[in-house]
């Protein structure tokens, strides 16, 4: 096994009280005094507070990163607080940056914070990753993942990325171009192109274990302590396959792939097709009518199990793009199609639409609109 060399160089030498702080890190023989020596010099800009971010971020801390940088857009949400530890219940309402500014002083006051609460995109990733020597990425869109690997491509940074997804995970270390010796890889060897709008569920659409977050936020810290100290074997070409139920952990190579191929055309139907939308109180008014139209719920059994439209059909999204008649509602009739927000329930409308579906539209803002909007008696998640 050849580690990577050390990704920052040592600062200087331990104070008495840091020597005490950190004592249990010095004495592991791969840490060492010059092991937290970088660890104190490293700055690591983390892209998420949330459930990823949370233990990664408090364990960089604790761990004496000497700067953190903070990015996240979002503010705290009553149903994040079952995985996203870093953030207390008077946090709700409250800037996640804020929050988890908060709890890493207060872990760590040697710490330098810094908090950027702004969405990262590709104009401004390269100011956002000014300085640091790494990035966490623990986002949960599509969007932002690859807007993160590919502005730290261009920046010749590397980076560890976690995914997770009800009570498995994937972890691993992308870098497009190590130093020589090593082989680079990064999110498009993996996943070439982003899927279509809507066909993944996100974490707030398909829900996740809170205790696997911690695992593998966990997870994505050590890896950043062994990039930042040049120790052990990081995960650079293989992908930690995380299975909570089964107690597992499989390792998968990666290799780089051929990232001159184009990404696939889109259908004509997908470039040209506007699906119409209505609101609630519109739906709402149309169901109390005389000729309501047809409710899709394409949401997952136990989505439907807290909120729900009286009289819906319901079929969950990945079977009515696999067999858009197996819904058995008529060609022919006035459908409209929801989900908890609305991109799964677009993606709905447009396999409809494809198989010859006469009327289709999406109500707007889904369930948790419908919730807010019209039947408050419903719970929201």
């Amino acid at each position: 096994m050849t580690p990577l060399p050390p990704l920052v160089e040592p600062g200087p030498p331990l104070t008495r009280a840091e020597t005490h702080r950190y004592a249990r890190h010095l004495l592991v023989p791969a840490i060492g005094e010059d092991g937290q020596r970088r660890l104190r010099n490293a700055h690591v800009a983390v892209m998420g507070a949330g459930g990823l971010g949370s233990p990664a971020l408090l364990y960089l801390a604790a761990a004496g990163v000497g700067r953190l940088t903070i990015i996240d857009d979002d503010v705290v949400d009553v149903t994040n607080l079952h995985r996203q530890v870093i953030h207390p219940d008077a946090a709700v309402g409250t800037p996640k940056v804020d929050s988890a500014a908060a709890a890493v002083r207060a872990l760590n006051p040697t710490v330098e914070v810094v908090t950027r609460g702004v969405r990262l995109v590709p104009g401004n990733a390269a100011e956002l990753f000014a300085g640091a020597d790494l990035v966490l990425d623990g986002t949960d869109n599509f969007e932002t993942r690859y807007a993160v690997n590919d502005a730290c491509a261009e920046l010749g940074l590397p980076y560890v990325w976690a995914s997770v997804y009800r009570t498995q995970a994937q972890v691993s270390v992308f870098w497009a171009a190590p130093p020589a010796g090593f082989v680079g890889t990064d999110l498009r060897d993996l996943f070439p192109h982003p899927p279509a709008p809507g066909t993944v569920p996100s974490c707030g659409d398909a829900g996740v274990l809170g205790a696997l977050t911690g695992q593998v936020g966990s997870m994505m810290a050590a890896e950043a302590v062994k990039l930042i100290c040049g120790v052990g074997e990081p995960l650079l070409g293989r992908v930690a396959f995380v299975d909570l139920l089964a107690a597992t952990v499989q390792h998968i190579p990666l290799v780089p792939g051929d990232r001159t191929a184009a990404p696939p055309a889109p259908s004509p139907a997908e470039e040209t097709t506007v699906t119409e939308t209505l609101s609630p109180t519109e739906l709402a008014a149309e169901l109390a009518g005389d000729a309501p139209p047809v409710v899709l719920d394409v949401r997952e059994p136990a989505e439907v199990a807290i909120a729900a439209i009286d009289g819906s059909v319901r079929v969950p999204l990945a079977e009515v793009l696999s067999d858009p008649t197996a819904t058995g509602i008529d060609p022919d009739a006035d459908v409209v199609v929801h989900c908890k927000v609305q991109p799964r329930a677009e993606a709905a409308a447009r396999a409809l639409e494809a198989a010859g579906y006469a009327r289709v539209r999406v109500l707007e803002g889904g369930i948790l609109a419908w919730v807010a909007d019209v039947d408050p008696s419903q719970a929201s998640y």
